[in-house]
């Protein structure tokens, strides 16, 4: 790990009150979710074609990001 990356991983870490590798198993899981999400995604859309612009801004509201 470059040392860099390894200092703001434990900031990181002090910063949740966890330990470096309890942060890093949390940062695994949420990656391999991000993953899976991206890959049903991938597949709702294969089935009924690519979101619209409607349901991507309606997506936007919901989670209060863009």
């Amino acid at each position: 790990m470059k040392p860099d990356l390894g200092a703001a991983v434990r900031d990181a870490a002090e910063r949740a009150g966890m330990s470096v590798s309890g942060w890093l198993a949390q940062a695994a899981e949420d990656r391999l979710r991000n993953e899976l999400l991206g890959a049903a995604l991938d597949a709702w859309e294969a089935e009924d074609g690519l979101f619209g612009d409607e349901e991507l801004d309606a997506a936007a509201a919901t989670l209060r990001i863009g």
